[in-house]
Order: structure tokens, then C-alpha cells, then sequence
């Protein structure tokens, strides 16, 4: 699909991640002007959805949608009010569009704004879907004999996380306490994480409800669109509780979410198929046509005073397990998915060793440091700066998801030191 020209200039330039063809959406502030709204962001602006919506130039429904600031209530109203949003924008904002001067008081400059969740969580899953992740990591504790464990090749392996811990890009992540056992004791002690990590992720936002299992197909048609997704983790507290029943703790001190929602349909042009199936899946998990995407994904780690370094270069095709799959395979046993249930994709790592999406594998369990400029790390330090980038490319124009990114705040003091 060609560029999709706009009014607006930025929107056209090369390299913009928000041009015309992307329409991605969020919730702002800006100074001196009014609470919380829906906005989408085009070019170097964003246009006030919910101030358009007011004006009545955008019609999504008999009843307002976009009063609150956030995008729940329009995933509610089902995929054909996505599809209208989409065109009465594309319509609003494309070159020589007869309603320009109606429409450019709704527009504010982007780097004037501040911006939010752009929407409300009403439950997390995070999956474990990269084939490499996978692999690495079992190999690193249990030998390459036994990386995977026999059910892996089968199920997109998962877990239930906290929505309470999803935050937007740009909040600060306080390094987390907990039970950590020493090298040569199984006995504990208590103290900051010392081996806090990053987990480079996409995640699927669920836009429609469902009353049974689905199947993959229904899952797909299910998913409102996509955001970069940062699972910060505590590998020493993980290493400790994970037997026998998973990660706690060592995942819920914080989740980032860049603050722009990338629809589905924006990202139709850049599906791909399925890596090689290693194993063949049961029916109900099979592949149904193309259900990946080709996201190039970047980590960019930069320390304290010193300019960042980008530690990993990815795609999403990646993954071996889609977002539908995963959801569908959520919907199993009668899980009933809510409109606003976030799947995280699970680390996305490719072949090779600067493919891979966390520093647990990049530094190979702390064995092998990695170089950030002059300096070292096995593991993330205070002062450390992460940020997730992702765009899909075409020749014409990319469809990008904005930063996600957060800093590391030393842990507080002993919390029941009295």
C-alpha cells in the first residue's frame, strides 16, 4: 500500500512514524488547556479525537465514545466502528480534504504534550511465544539437551500477571525488593533485586469480549491493535519462587507500555506467515493464514551520563506463537476475555546472539558482560534508561509505536526496617 498523503506536512516525511497510513491512539494532556482526552497522533501533532467527536465531526456511534480518556468504550462498540474511525479520519485529515479549517483547531503540537495509558487494563496474560527466548534461556538452566520443556512446542506457555503494575513510557521503575538465595545455600535473605532486567515485547490488546472458546480466526478478528511492551523482571527473586508454580513477584514490579496504540489495521500490509513448525499443532491452535507481523524491534540501553547504545536489533516475526494463538488458546477451558485485556507476547529474541531481547541472554546469565559504551553490564543498574523502538516498514512510509521507555530508580530503603 502507497503513502497516503496528508495536509499535514510532517505527516509525509520520510522516516515519520505517524504518518496518514498509521493513525495510532492515545490519551493526552496538554498545558493550559483541559484534562485528559482521546487523541491520535499524525505527523508531529496530535488531533483531539474526543474534541472532534464534541464537535461533530466525527461520528462513531448514536452516543458519545470518546467523552472518557480512554479508548475502551469504541473497543466495546466492535469492529466496524474501528473501520469507520479509520476512514472518517483518513477522510479528515488526507491532502486537499475540504474540512482542513474545521479541523486544525482540534490539532497540538505532540512535544508539547504529556501522555497517559491510552487505555484501561482489565487483565494481563504475558506468554512465553519466542522459540530463541525459549531455547536460550533453557539451555542456560537446564543444558541444550533440555531447553524446551515437552509441552512448549504445543501451547503458548503463559502466565497471569498484574494489571495494577501496567504503566505508560516514560515512568520511572523503582529497582523491586525480595527473597533472594545465596550462590552455595538454599537459605534466603532479603534485599534489592540485583539481577533486574528488561523483556522486549509486543503487546495485543483484546477489543471485543468472549463467551466460550474461540478459534484463532475469532481470536485475530478479536485484537483492537498493538503496543511495545517492557516486562521488567527480577531474575534473582524469579530464580527462587519460579518452582513450582511460575513467576510472582519477580514480574510485578512493573509493566511499560508505549502510549500509542497501533491498530490492527494499520499493520495489515506487513503480515507474514508462521516460522517453520518444528512440531504440528493441534487443530484448534493451527495457523489460519498469515498471523505475523514484520515489526523491526530495537533495544536502546543507555547509563547515566554516558549516550545510549542500542544492545539489540529484532523482528516480531520472530515469534512462534501470534497474539491470536495466544488468545484463542487463553479461551480454552471458558476463560472469559474482557474488552481491555492486555496479552503480552513473551520475550522476542531472534537467531542470533544481537537478536536477543533481554539482558539474561545477551549476557548469558551475567557470564559475559556486554559493552554500553565504556562501560559494562551483566544486568540493568540504577540510572539505566531502557527504551523499546519498533516500526514496520514499507518503501513509502513506516508505521511506528513511539518510544517505550523507563528509568531505573535505586530501591528504597529496607520497607520493614522499623
Amino acid at each position: 500500500m502507497p503513502l497516503i498523503r496528508s495536509w499535514i506536512a510532517a505527516a509525509n516525511a520520510p522516516g515519520c512514524p505517524f504518518p496518514l497510513n498509521n493513525l495510532p491512539l492515545g490519551v493526552f494532556t496538554h498545558p493550559n488547556r483541559y484534562g485528559a482526552r482521546c487523541g491520535v497522533a499524525i505527523g508531529d501533532q496530535i488531533l483531539d479525537a474526543t474534541g472532534l467527536e464534541s464537535a461533530g465531526l466525527l461520528r462513531l456511534s448514536d452516543r458519545p465514545v470518546l467523552a472518557a480518556p480512554s479508548w475502551n468504550a469504541l473497543m466495546a462498540c466492535g469492529p466496524r466502528a474501528w473501520g469507520d474511525l479509520r476512514a472518517q479520519l483518513t477522510t479528515l485529515l488526507q491532502a486537499d480534504a475540504p474540512e482542513r479549517a474545521s479541523v486544525e483547531p482540534f490539532l497540538h503540537p505532540m512535544d508539547a504534550a504529556d501522555l497517559h495509558l491510552p487505555f484501561s487494563v482489565a487483565e494481563y496474560t504475558d506468554f512465553y511465544a519466542s522459540l530463541h527466548h525459549a531455547t536460550n534461556v533453557g539451555t542456560m538452566f537446564r543444558g541444550a539437551e533440555n531447553a524446551l520443556p515437552p509441552n512448549w512446542l504445543h501451547i503458548p506457555i503463559g502466565y497471569n500477571g498484574r494489571a495494577s503494575s501496567v504503566v505508560v513510557s516514560g515512568t520511572d521503575i523503582r529497582r523491586p525488593w525480595g527473597q533472594l538465595k545465596g550462590r552455595d545455600t538454599q537459605t534466603p535473605h532479603f534485599a534489592p533485586s540485583a539481577r533486574f532486567d528488561l523483556e522486549l515485547e509486543l503487546g495485543a490488546i483484546v477489543g471485543q469480549p468472549s463467551q466460550g472458546p474461540i478459534t484463532v480466526a475469532e481470536a485475530d478478528d478479536m485484537i483492537f491493535g498493538y503496543v511495545l511492551l517492557n516486562d521488567w523482571s527480577a531474575r534473582d527473586i524469579q530464580a527462587w519462587e519460579y518452582q513450582p508454580l511460575g513467576p510472582f513477584q519477580a514480574k510485578s514490579t512493573a509493566t511499560t507500555l508505549s502510549p500509542w496504540i497501533v491498530m490492527r489495521a494499520a499493520l495489515e500490509p506487513f503480515r507474514v506467515a508462521a516460522p517453520r513448525r518444528v512440531l504440528p499443532l493441534l487443530p484448534h491452535l493451527a495457523d489460519c493464514g498469515p498471523m505475523h507481523y514484520d515489526i523491526a524491534l530495537d533495544v536502546v540501553l543507555e547509563a547515566e551520563g554516558r549516550p545510549p547504545v542500542t544492545i539489540s536489533r529484532t523482528n516480531a516475526r520472530e515469534l512462534y506463537y501470534s497474539a491470536a494463538q495466544q488468545l484463542a488458546h487463553h479461551t480454552t477451558s471458558g476463560c472469559l476475555m474482557r474488552v481491555g485485556d492486555l496479552l503480552g507476547s513473551g520475550t522476542i529474541s531472534g537467531p542470533q546472539a544481537g537478536n536477543r531481547g533481554s539482558l539474561l541472554e545477551l549476557s548469558w546469565g551475567g557470564e559475559t558482560p556486554i559493552d554500553i559504551g565504556g562501560v559494562s553490564r551483566s544486568f540493568l543498574e540504577d540510572g539505566d534508561t531502557v527504551t523499546l523502538r519498533g516500526a514496520a516498514m514499507a518503501d513509502e512510509y513506516q508505521i511506528g509505536f513511539g518510544p517505550c521507555s523507563g528509568r531505573v530508580l535505586p530501591a528504597l530503603k529496607d520497607p520493614y526496617a522499623r
